[in-house]
């Protein structure tokens, strides 16, 4: 009895590791591309998250003009294009640079809503190629380093729509302090 309780709790435990591994890099069945995309609930119009995210972009981005190639507050929609380094540790636990990752971003805004992606992962070496290629464990050409730059991606898209979340909240008006 004891044996199969076990053997029961660490088959579980594969299932659980399994799916964690398939979530952490969400793929979009009809492009086969790795895509992070979220529809968020927030209060206000449609110009009123619009503008929000505009005062995110500033902050966020260093040269937020030239990052977007979009802004159209009439179709509530941004986009734009970005990139980042990614990196990995030497035997000697150095922190190397692997390479640049450029994606692109969408934000859509609608009535108390917006949705924002991230997607079209590119390792930009000598050659453009799509990150996707990493998720396969069985090519010849598998790096171990590969997993590392996936969890840097999905580490970099998590942080991304966190503050972008938290920026896009609304204020609290403050009430004077009257005495």
């Amino acid at each position: 009895m004891k044996i199969s309780i076990s053997t029961f709790l660490i088959f579980l435990g594969f299932i659980l590791v399994a799916q964690s591994q398939v979530s952490k890099y969400p793929v979009n069945p009809e492009t086969g591309q790795i895509e992070f995309q979220e529809v968020v609930d927030e209060a206000g119009t449609k110009e009123d998250l619009f503008n929000r995210s505009i005062y995110w972009l500033n902050d966020f981005y260093k040269d937020p003009v030239r990052v977007t190639s979009l802004r159209d507050i009439e179709t509530g929609k941004i986009v734009g294009q970005h990139r980042f380094r990614i990196y990995y540790t030497d035997d000697d636990g150095n922190k190397i640079a692997a390479g640049m990752i450029g994606y692109d971003f969408m934000i859509e805004f609608k009535q108390d809503r917006y949705r924002y992606t991230l997607n079209k992962y590119l390792f930009k070496s000598a050659t453009r190629q799509p990150v996707e290629k990493w998720l396969n464990k069985s090519d010849p050409a598998y790096d171990v380093r590969w997993n590392e730059y996936l969890d840097q991606i999905a580490e970099y898209a998590i942080d991304w729509s966190d503050s972008l979340k938290e920026n896009m909240k609304r204020e609290v008006e403050k009430t004077p302090d009257e005495w």
